[in-house]
This record gives C-alpha cells, sequence and structure tokens, in this order.
C-alpha cells in the first residue's frame, strides 16, 4: 500500500507539473497577441498620421479592388446514404444472395485468422456496406464494363473521364477506409465520391476495355489523397521536345570560292562570351537559390500524418493490351505514376473482380520494392483458390510415399475449396447516356489549380461562344493571399479555404499568357493564344474557315499593322500560304502555283492624300517597290527562267535575275528602264523603224519590255487585292468574334430545332392531318429543298402522292435547274439589300470559279475510279480463266466470254467520257468565267485595277 501511494503521489506532480506548463504557454501566448495588437494599432496610427487620401487616391483604391474576383465558393455537400433514394435500387442492392453470404463467412473468417497471425496490421477492407446498408465484398462491387464511346478504350482516356465528371469528396476519416462503398451506378448518378469510389469506377471500366486493373488499398501522400497540384506542373504547359536533324553536309567541291576572311576581334568575341555566361550564371544561381527556399518552405510544412493517410489507387499490371510495364493510376487526377514514385507509401491489399490479395511485404522503403507477382503466396496472399494467376511449384518432398494417404483424404476437399469461385457482381450494368457523357464534369464546369497555372474546363455548348478549355498561366512562384469576411461578394478565385467564418482567398495577379480552346465554333476557331506579356494574339482554326485561314497572329486588329495570316493552301485557288504585313510592307508566300511564283514583298510608301477615313478601298496606299521570287520551271532553260524580278516603280525599272545553271558561277541578269508612253505634248509614241537602229534586234527586247509593264500593271493589282483581302478577312473576324455562333449536327435533335420539327413531321401519321393535305403541291417540295439542304436536311420525293405528281414535280426540278442561277448560293451568303463592293465580287468570282473546277475534278476523279475498278476486276477474270481453263465446262466459258465482251464494253464507254471529260472541262470552266465577266450583276465591279 505505502508502494502505491507514492506511486500515485508522483503521478500528481506530474500532472501538476504538466498543468503549469500549459498554463504559462497560455500567458505567453496572450501577452504576444495582445503586443502584437498593439503594435498593429500604433502601425494604424502612424499611417493614418502619413498619408492623407485624396479622391482620386480613393477612387484609384476602389478601381483596383473592384478588379479582385473573389467567389465564396459553398460547402461540399454530404454524399451519405441519407441523401440516396433507395426505393428504385434493384433487390441486389438490398439483399445477398446464398453465394454471396457464403463469401462473407469466408472472407470472415479469413480476417479472423490474419488478425490472429498479423495482430500489428490494420483490419482488412473486405466488406463495407452498401448504400442499402447490406455488406457486399469489394470484389463484387467491381461492375467490368466496355463502354460504347471509342474515346473509353484506352486507359488514358478513361481515367481522364473518370477524374473530370466525378467531384472528390475527402474520406470520412484520413486514417481508415470508408465504412460505406457505393455502387458505381450510385456514384455516376451523383457525380461525387471518395476515392474507393474514383477506384471501383476506374477499375470496372478498365477491366471491361481488356486491361488487367486492381483497386489498391494503401497509404498515400497528403497532395495525392487531397487532390493538391498546386506543385505540379500542369501537363499542357510542358513542351514536347524537338528533334534536332542533323542536316547532312554536302561534300565540298573541288573549287568552291573560299569564304572572305574573318576580321572580327577574336579578344572581343571571348569577352563577349565570358559576359554572357556570367550572366547564364547568375541567373542559374538566382533560380537555383529561389528553388531552394521554395524547398525549404515545402520541406517546413511536415504532414504530421505522413504515412497514415488512406488512399486508394488502380494498379495496371503489363501484359494484356501490350502494356510493356506495371503502372500506377492516380484516378482522382488521371495521372500516371511509376510503381517506383514517392507518392505512394504503401499497400495493404488489392483486388479485382475475381479475387483478394493481401500484400505481406515490407513497406519501409514504399512501394519501390515490391513485386507485383501476385501468383506467389508469400508475397501476396489470396482470399481464394480459384485465380487466374500461376501459383509457384512448391518443391518437391522427399518422402513421398508416407503421404500419400493424407493426399487421397485431401483430395476431395482440396476440390470442394477450388471449386467455389466469385460471385457475379451485385451492381446494374453501368451505363452512360450521350448527353452526361458529352457534359462530363459536374454542372459543367472544373477549375484545377496547378503550379503558376490555373486550368478551367467546360462542357460543350455551355458558354455561348463555344469555349471548352482555358489555361492561364503566371509568373507568380508564390499566389499572394488576404482573408476577406463570409459576406463579400465576387465572381471566382482559384483557391479558397473555409477558416472560422473567414475565407482565406489566395490568388495570381501577374498574368503571362492565357490559351483558349473553343469546339464547334461556325468560323472554326479552334485555339486562342494571348500573350499578357508582348500583347500577341494567335488565333488557330480548323479547315473550313470561309476565307481558308489556319492561323491569325496580330496585336491589334486594326488594319495595316503588324500581323501575320497562315492559309490552308490546298483550299485557296492561289496557292497562299502565308501573308505577313507591316505598316509599310507585305510579304507572301505562295506553293503550287501554275507561274511558279512563291514569294512577293511589297513595299507601300506614304498617302499622298489625308482623308479622314483612309482605307485600301477608298485610298489605297501607293505602292513603291514589288519583288516577286519564283520556283524554277523545267520546261524552260535555266538562264531563260526568271527567278526574281524586281518592279522599281518610282525609279520607273525593272531588274530580272534568272536561274544559276548548274555549269555556270553566276546567275543572269537583265535591266529595263521603263519609260513613258507620251511626248511632252500628250501624244502617244509609236515605235517605227526609222526610229532606231537594227529595229529587228531590239523587238525581242520592246516585247519583252511591254509583257513585263503588263505584269507590273497586273502585280500592283494583285497587291491592291491583298490589301482588300485583309481588310476583308479582319471585317468578318470581328462578326465572327461578336456572333460567335456554334454550329449542330443534323443528328442533334436535342439543339437543332429545324431538324427536331422536321423529323417530328415527318413521323406525324396521315391519321392526324387534313383528308385534302395528305400529298405537298408540286412545288411546295421545290421550294423548300434549297432551305432543307442548306440545314443539312433532304426531302426524298417518295413523299410525293402519287404518280403523276412525282412527274410533274421531277419535270420542274429539271426545269429549275435549267434556268439555275450560278450566283446564288455565293449570293446567299452575303447579307439582304446590302450593295455589292468590288472586293466582294472579286471574292464571289473567285469562289464560283474554285467551286466549279472542284466539282469537274470530282466528275473526273469519280470517272477515273470507275475505270480502274472495271480495268481490275476484268484483269481478275482473266487470270482466273487462264488458272482454270482446262477444268472450264463450254457453259462457263461462254459466260466468260459474255462478261468479258461486257467488260471490254463498259471500258470503252468509261475510256471515251473520260477522254470527253477532259477536254470538256478547260472549255466549261472558260465559258463560266466569261459568264461571270459579262454578268450584269459584276460587269462593273471586275474592271481590271489599274
Amino acid at each position: 500500500i505505502p508502494a502505491l501511494d507514492s506511486q500515485r503521489h508522483t503521478r500528481m506532480e506530474v500532472l501538476k507539473e504538466k498543468v503549469e506548463e500549459e498554463e504559462a504557454a497560455e500567458r505567453e501566448d496572450a501577452a504576444e497577441r495582445a503586443e502584437r495588437g498593439e503594435k498593429m494599432m500604433r502601425l494604424m496610427e502612424v499611417r493614418k498620421e502619413e498619408t492623407t487620401m485624396t479622391q482620386e487616391m480613393l477612387r484609384d483604391l476602389e478601381r483596383k479592388l473592384s478588379e479582385i474576383e473573389v467567389s465564396i465558393p459553398e460547402k461540399p455537400s454530404t454524399f451519405t446514404k441519407d441523401t440516396i433514394d433507395i426505393s428504385k435500387l434493384p433487390l441486389s442492392y438490398k439483399s445477398n444472395t446464398p453465394k454471396e453470404e457464403h463469401l462473407l463467412r469466408v472472407a470472415d473468417n479469413f480476417s479472423r485468422q490474419y488478425s490472429l497471425l498479423c495482430p500489428d496490421r490494420v483490419p482488412l477492407f473486405l466488406h463495407p456496406l452498401n448504400e442499402c446498408e447490406v455488406p457486399k465484398f469489394v470484389s463484387t462491387t467491381i461492375r467490368p464494363t466496355l463502354m460504347p464511346y471509342p474515346e473509353l478504350y484506352n486507359w488514358d482516356t478513361c481515367a481522364q473521364f473518370v477524374s473530370d465528371f466525378l467531384a472528390m469528396l475527402p474520406l470520412p476519416d484520413p486514417l481508415k477506409p470508408p465504412s460505406y462503398l457505393y455502387s458505381s451506378t450510385t456514384v455516376l448518378k451523383h457525380q461525387k465520391g471518395n476515392c474507393f469510389d474514383f477506384s471501383t469506377l476506374l477499375c470496372s471500366m478498365l477491366i471491361g476495355a481488356g486491361y488487367d486493373a486492381y483497386c489498391v488499398n494503401g497509404y498515400g501522400s497528403q497532395d495525392l489523397c487531397h487532390m493538391d497540384l498546386t506543385r505540379e506542373v500542369c501537363p499542357l504547359t510542358v513542351k514536347p521536345k524537338e528533334t534536332v536533324q542533323e542536316e547532312e553536309k554536302a561534300p565540298p567541291k573541288k573549287y568552291a570560292i573560299k569564304p572572305p576572311r574573318d576580321l572580327s576581334s577574336r579578344f572581343e568575341q571571348e569577352q563577349e562570351m565570358k559576359r554572357q555566361e556570367e550572366i547564364k550564371a547568375a541567373e542559374e544561381k538566382r533560380r537555383r537559390q529561389e528553388e531552394e527556399r521554395l524547398m525549404e518552405v515545402d520541406s517546413a510544412k511536415t504532414d504530421p500524418l505522413h504515412g497514415l493517410r488512406v488512399h486508394s489507387w488502380v494498379l495496371v499490371l503489363s501484359g494484356k493490351r501490350e502494356v510493356p510495364e506495371s503502372f500506377f493510376i492516380d484516378p482522382f487526377t488521371a495521372r500516371s505514376y511509376s510503381t517506383q514514385d514517392d507518392n505512394f507509401l504503401g499497400i495493404e491489399s488489392l483486388w479485382n473482380h475475381k479475387n483478394y490479395w493481401i500484400n505481406m511485404q515490407d513497406c519501409w522503403n514504399c512501394c519501390k520494392d515490391l513485386i507485383f507477382d501476385l501468383g506467389d503466396p508469400v508475397m501476396w496472399e489470396y482470399l481464394l483458390l480459384g485465380i487466374d494467376k500461376p501459383l509457384l511449384s512448391p518443391a518437391e518432398e522427399e518422402d513421398n510415399g508416407a503421404n500419400d494417404d493424407d493426399d487421397v483424404e485431401n483430395l476431395g476437399k482440396e476440390d470442394e475449396d477450388k471449386s467455389f469461385d466469385m460471385p457475379n457482381s451485385w451492381v446494374e450494368q453501368i451505363e452512360i447516356s450521350p448527353e452526361v457523357f458529352e457534359t462530363r464534369c459536374p454542372n459543367g464546369k472544373k477549375v484545377i489549380q496547378y503550379k503558376k497555372a490555373k486550368l478551367e474546363k467546360w462542357a460543350p455548348y455551355l458558354n455561348n461562344n463555344g469555349l471548352v478549355c482555358r489555361l492561364t498561366t503566371y509568373e507568380d512562384l508564390e499566389c499572394k493571399g488576404a482573408a476577406l469576411a463570409v459576406g463579400s461578394q465576387g465572381a471566382e478565385a482559384p483557391d479558397m479555404l473555409w477558416d472560422l467564418g473567414h475565407v482565406t482567398v489566395s490568388w495570381c495577379t501577374k498574368t503571362l499568357e492565357i490559351k483558349e480552346w473553343y469546339q464547334n465554333r461556325e468560323d472554326m476557331l479552334e485555339l486562342k493564344h494571348i500573350n499578357k506579356t508582348t500583347g500577341l494574339n494567335i488565333d488557330y482554326f480548323k479547315p473550313g474557315h470561309p476565307q481558308a485561314l489556319r492561323v491569325h497572329s496580330y496585336t491589334s486588329m486594326q488594319p495595316e499593322m503588324d500581323r501575320v495570316m497562315e492559309f490552308y493552301e490546298k483550299a485557296r485557288v492561289d496557292g497562299l500560304i502565308k501573308r505577313e504585313e507591316t505598316p509599310k510592307t507585305m510579304t507572301e508566300y505562295y506553293q503550287g502555283r501554275p507561274d511558279f511564283l512563291s514569294y512577293r514583298h511589297i513595299n507601300f510608301g506614304p498617302r499622298v492624300k489625308k482623308l479622314v477615313l483612309n482605307s485600301a478601298e477608298s485610298n489605297p496606299r501607293p505602292v513603291v517597290k514589288i519583288i516577286e521570287r519564283f520556283f524554277r520551271n523545267p520546261a524552260k532553260p535555266a538562264d531563260e527562267d526568271v527567278a526574281e524580278r524586281v518592279f522599281l516603280i518610282l525609279d520607273e525599272r525593272i531588274q530580272l535575275r534568272y536561274h544559276c545553271r548548274e555549269d555556270h558561277i553566276t546567275a543572269s541578269k537583265r535591266e529595263f528602264l521603263r519609260r513613258t508612253e507620251v511626248d511632252s505634248k500628250g501624244n502617244k509614241i509609236i515605235m517605227t523603224p526609222d526610229m532606231c537602229i537594227s529595229f529587228e534586234k531590239l523587238l525581242y527586247q520592246y516585247e519583252a519590255m511591254m509583257k513585263l509593264k503588263n505584269e507590273e500593271k497586273l502585280s500592283r493589282h494583285q497587291a491592291w487585292e491583298s490589301e482588300l483581302e485583309v481588310l476583308e478577312i479582319l471585317k468578318l473576324r470581328e462578326e465572327e468574334e461578336e456572333a460567335h455562333v456554334l454550329t449542330t449536327s443534323i443528328y442533334d435533335t436535342k439543339r437543332n430545332e429545324k431538324s427536331k420539327e422536321y423529323r417530328e413531321a415527318m413521323m406525324t401519321p396521315k391519321s392526324t392531318q387534313d383528308p385534302g393535305q395528305d400529298a405537298p403541291p408540286p412545288g411546295a417540295l421545290a421550294k423548300l429543298r434549297p432551305l432543307l439542304h442548306k440545314n443539312g436536311i433532304y426531302a426524298p420525293t417518295s413523299t410525293l402522292g402519287s404518280p403523276e405528281e412525282r412527274v410533274m414535280h421531277e419535270e420542274h426540278l429539271r426545269q429549275v435547274e435549267a434556268q439555275l442561277d450560278y450566283l446564288a448560293p455565293f449570293l446567299a451568303q452575303l447579307p439582304p439589300g446590302e450593295k455589292l463592293t468590288r472586293w466582294q465580287a472579286v471574292r464571289l468570282k473567285d469562289e464560283c470559279l474554285s467551286d466549279f473546277k472542284q466539282r469537274l475534278i470530282n466528275k473526273a476523279n469519280l470517272i477515273q475510279a470507275r475505270f480502274e475498278k472495271e480495268t481490275q476486276e476484268l484483269q481478275k477474270q482473266q487470270q482466273w480463266y487462264q488458272e482454270n481453263q482446262v477444268t472450264l465446262t463450254p457453259e462457263d466459258e461462254d459466260l466468260y466470254l459474255s462478261y468479258c465482251s461486257q467488260a471490254m464494253f463498259r471500258i470503252r464507254i468509261l475510256e471515251q467520257r473520260l477522254n470527253r471529260h477532259k477536254e470538256l472541262a478547260p472549255l466549261k470552266y472558260l465559258a463560266l468565267e466569261e459568264k461571270l465577266y459579262k454578268d450584269p450583276r459584276l460587269v462593273e465591279l471586275l474592271k481590271v485595277f489599274v
């Protein structure tokens, strides 16, 4: 008894000392808080005395505060069994089959043996409750399903879909697995879940797609469990490594000209190199110090629960679907990791739809030393014997005869145990509707914060401008923060944390660049890249833009400013690839032209007259100089094929440089002095033999001079057309940005109202219509057809009533085609009632000719394809006849000869049609071109610019 009293006395003294230490620490904290409050009050009083806020300063401060957009996030809604309507769930969710009950008993027995043999390990995660509070084995919760979408056939797209579609909820207890594991159908319906729900859904999709996937119950880092990507680099910002191809150096020529001597100072070059190296070293040192500082800050924020946080992810083993190496998939972020990654700290167990395995290996070095050979019972203890993994063959025992009787007795038991396999999944078939698959993110939007970047995603058609993704890159290494009251108003903030009635808001202020991705735009805009530092905007377009635009780089949408336009050259008649414009110059690059033009550079001079509105149409800039370069024309000799042509308009000179012959060192050059065609009195000068010596020798030069003058006039006209086209593109882009019309498919009846109305009208039974309206009048469908074709709908003639009405309808269509207006489809693109301008007339003419040319080419290709098909079939029949000629009967030979006769007739007809088409196609093209030039709507606007 005295010993017990002394122990109690000692414990009481220790408790008193602890209480006194805690009270002293509290007093010190209170004194420090009071001292900080007094310092802040004094600092505020000093600032009030030093600073006097004027009205301008107040307005400036109000403007800056209004630019800060802050939104108060809603508290995450809980996802519990109380929020799930279980009345409509099937019977398999509410009860267990006898086979499932047997499996639960086997699992309980297995868990008791495991706890007895491994008392230091945590309890196994075997049969949590489902949404109906019924215990279900984890393997039966996996429902392998192959989705009917090609995008969900690979592991990366499957993981990205699960990551985007579901909203992350943290575990109720970060140190233990959840007590509930809901079905994938319920998780998809509510679009939220914890890491185990994410892994179960992703594993079901991967197994259905043919992968060897497993759900893993283990331990992860704090960033992995909280889906914190603020320390990770956004994958969209990582630039792919460019493979530098080494150019093969041409062998040196024997009589090559030696390069001139380098007269620059080596000492100055060495000093410059040293200076550049010092600058690089200082920059590298500053960057390294900044990284070390950030690493120190991160290391100071140690996680007190490191190694204890429970997390679930997916393991994909090598073998199936040509997977070369096993890897992990984090379902929260859809990122793949190596099995050696430091974010994965240990594994307790893993399972698929067939079996359950326990990790018996030591995880002292995270998962780096784990061997994922599930057939090894020493490393992985399995629950059921009926597994498809190969087991290691046990060593043969030396004494086999002594155990023969035991083997015979246990043979039936082993067969009985092995006969039990995993029951079928109790989860219903996983289904994702097309509307839900298109929406992807919860409520159609998702925001992910990366290191110095923010990624925003939207569902298609959610934004009126077609925006589906935006990546904002910041320069700040760390985001700034401020504490705001809960009642604050705002829109968005990248990162917010709830903290005792206040919201801690952090945002990055220095924006470097913004990338925006678009879909379903009528103007085919795909990507917009905005550089906030340089002010450069780059727009990327998909094929199909009205002006065949591919890339548009600009700093301002005002004309005659710095810009670069790239085009799809195959969609343009002139073969233009790229156009670069500055306030004083314009450079164009061509490819695939029949005149072999490859380059045109135009220098402009200042305008003579200063009008209020100066533009290329009202007051074009005077052309000072035009430089044109040409590819090599193999049909001409090199010394007669012009390589470069320079028109010096102010100097009235024309310079020519020809291609260099292979056996020559220098190229031929020629210069012409362009003289006026009138004398001092204004009379036209006509050259006669009496006015020059040896007139016959100068005739060639004179003809070349006149030809060059006409080409100079044509080049100036094309330069003016290029200016007009730039103005047209800029005007079109402004209209497209204001309207930002979205396109909808004719099969999308949810959004395409016209298609939906037409389908409903076609499906309406005749009994609901008036007796006199069973069939439309003969001309009604002909009037409706252009509208239906415009919206992608075709009205068949079978909707007409009697055969007489069908004949009348076809006759009416033939008359309409005979009187077809060839400009009607192109004039319909212009606003009604608007007067045509010169550049619009040129555009209509070019588009009409281009469309007609393409139809001629398509017709020729169709005839050629049919010709080649008939020829190949005939050759096959001839080869078959040669191989079976001996065994053929007279009837077979007659059939063969009849086929050959018909095939030769078809081939001869197709050959004649093809030759006739080749002869008439140029004539038809020229006839249409002449008809366009004589069209009364375009004749006044297509005059050649002088």
